[in-house]
């Protein structure tokens, strides 16, 4: 009984699964149902007046620097500044013993005095041997000495009178002034001390830093695409007048700066050339050998794009692309000219036009050619954490 049973649901089976057979063979060719095109997100190319700048790393110089040294030997006996304090032009910083250099200058004034007192009757016989010699009443050696001795009081009297300058000035040099005006260093010099004319070692350093330069160094490949760019005409020349200062905690200096010179030479190690911008500095804010950034506005794109970096692809050979869909749905591919990167995305100067649909999400489902479903990309918002407590 058991094994009658077993065979009618084995025959039962077996006809329920030829049934089933039957059945999808006489439905092959209808399948799975074919899926649609790929969906794709996209931005829109809108081109934009775009001002480039470039950020560039500098250290400030002071714009005047004077090494003060003494120009005559001596012993210092005062000095008459506070260091690091101000100075202005012609201030008083050091005193050399004098007292020397006054005897000779007072000397050379009695040798000048001496031989213009001599010159009066020399001057006076030798006009009176002139009017007599054409009445013979004397004769022409006579007449001839007395002339060679006035010529030689006259140039007596000339080279005194360089003596006494040249006293007056080494007398004038024992009083070390302020050549500029500024801030001073400090003294390396103290009371006291001898002092040997044009010494190896300055008695102190003034600077001047209101104003002051920023020293900046830009890459001469930057400079030649810049120089390239405003060529051509795809950038406008902004003058680069005015630069705006990062000090070295990230604050951002009040005052503009303007360029003042671009050095002519590369630095072969660097690779860079030398700007040279001058800022304001009246609250001495800026201090010579600090580390700041100027960010310098090289010029404007009139018609540019700024595309975000994740829509742009390169080959193996680097060359940028990205993949657009046009008017017919399909995927087509477009050589881009990036120019530089701004925050998290590409400038791009040429290779797509207004209104291009450019593919952000979907790249990997989307081959050249290929028909696709193009759908408004939407930034995904960043997830913000829980705040501990």
């Amino acid at each position: 009984m058991h094994t009658k049973l077993y065979s009618k649901i084995f025959l039962l089976s077996c006809a329920t699964l030829a049934g089933l057979t039957m059945t999808g063979c006489g439905k092959k060719g209808q399948g799975m149902p074919q899926m649609g095109p790929a969906e794709v997100a996209v931005i829109t190319a809108q081109p934009q007046r775009v001002t480039v700048t470039t950020e560039l790393p500098g250290r400030t110089s002071a714009f005047l620097i004077a090494e003060v040294r003494p120009q005559v030997n001596g012993i210092v006996q005062k000095t008459l500044f506070t260091e690091g304090g101000k100075v202005k032009e012609g201030d008083l910083l050091y005193q050399i013993e004098s007292s020397s250099y006054k005897a000779a200058y007072d000397n050379a004034i009695a040798a000048l005095e001496r031989s213009e007192a001599s010159l009066p009757p020399i001057k006076l016989r030798t006009e009176r041997y002139q009017a007599l010699l054409a009445e013979k009443a004397v004769g022409q050696q006579e007449y001839d000495e007395t002339f060679a001795a006035m010529k030689q009081v006259e140039a007596d009297i000339k080279y005194w009178k360089t003596v006494v300058e040249s006293a007056r000035i080494n007398l004038e040099h024992t009083k070390v002034t302020a050549p500029i005006s500024g801030r001073t260093g400090k003294s390396n010099i103290t009371t006291g001390a001898l002092a040997t004319a044009h010494q190896g070692i300055p008695f102190t350093t003034i600077q001047q830093i209101d104003p002051i330069y920023v020293d900046v160094l830009q890459s001469n490949a930057e400079l030649l695409q810049l120089q390239n760019n405003l060529a051509s005409g795809k950038m406008k020349n902004s003058q680069r007048t005015r630069v705006k200062l990062l000090l070295e905690d990230g604050t951002t200096y009040a005052s503009k700066g303007t360029v003042q010179f671009s050095d002519i030479s590369v630095n072969p190690d660097t690779g860079s050339v030398v700007l040279r911008i001058l800022f304001p500095n009246p609250k001495h804010q800026l201090l010579p050998g600090m580390f700041v950034r100027a960010v310098l506005e090289e010029g404007t794109f009139e018609k540019a794009f700024l595309i975000p970096q994740q829509a742009v692809q390169r080959d193996p050979k680097g060359t940028p692309s990205v993949l657009t869909v046009n008017q017919s749905s399909l995927v087509e591919p477009k050589v881009v000219t990036i120019e530089k990167a701004i925050g998290n995305k590409w400038l791009v100067s040429a290779g797509i036009k207004a209104g291009d649909a450019i593919i952000m999400e979907g790249v990997q489902r989307a081959q050249p050619g290929s028909p696709v479903k193009a759908v408004p990309f939407t930034a995904t918002p960043s997830v913000s954490m829980p705040t501990a407590r």
